[in-house]
């Protein structure tokens, strides 16, 4: 049960990341519709063409498109009340990462991949749909700027299978994981905290 949750709250908070870009970008509707569908789905869509799982999650399933288009609407109809768009830009992407990368964990024990595998196949879930997003709102994507982005997924998909070693309840391994990586997340923003640039002297 909560996995399915958790994959709900997932669409939510990309669907609303999405939204909010496109607002700020001063899109249409159908544009801000297209970048909030797009950060939904494009991490899950990359990982079952990894995997070999297709047809692709959303083909197979409207309550996908029926829950990004409930988003959109809503996160349109209240965009005044989501003040500081960047902040909740913020927020919600950083909900979106945390949940994504245990849904893309949970699909390759599924298959029996590697653990190894498995944390990247949960961070390709977690970042692809943001890269998108910010390509096609002509913006460097998060993940290749230094800001720290996919490495709290992997240390979360770390967290994931530390938890799984020991025996820990499937519940608590998720709750923790996402928290593991929504808390990295904030406080690597807060505290400026990021990997060095390279530059040429």
């Amino acid at each position: 049960m909560i996995f399915t949750i958790l994959d709900i709250l997932g669409l939510i908070a990309f669907a609303i990341s999405g939204t909010l870009a496109g607002i700020e970008k001063k899109l249409d509707f159908f544009g801000v519709f297209v970048i909030a569908l797009v950060t939904s789905i494009g991490g899950g869509t990359l990982r079952d063409l990894l995997i070999g799982n297709t047809p692709v999650f959303w083909l197979l399933n409207l309550q996908t498109f029926y829950i990004v288009t409930a988003s959109v609407i809503l996160s349109v109809i209240f965009r005044n009340r989501l003040s500081f768009l960047r902040t909740s830009l913020f927020l919600f992407d950083t909900i979106g990462i945390g949940i994504f990368t245990i849904i893309g964990i949970e699909q390759g024990v599924m298959i029996d991949l590697s653990p190894v595998i498995c944390i990247l196949l949960g961070t390709v879930t977690a970042c692809f749909g943001g890269v998108a997003r910010d390509i096609l709102c002509n913006e460097i994507p998060v993940i290749f700027r230094k800001e720290i982005y996919a490495t709290a997924c992997l240390t979360g998909g770390f967290m994931f299978f530390a938890l799984k070693f020991i025996n820990v309840n499937n519940d608590v391994i998720y709750i923790a994981t996402a928290g593991t990586i929504i808390l990295i997340r904030i406080f690597a923003v807060r505290n400026k905290w990021s990997f060095p640039q390279i530059e040429i002297k």
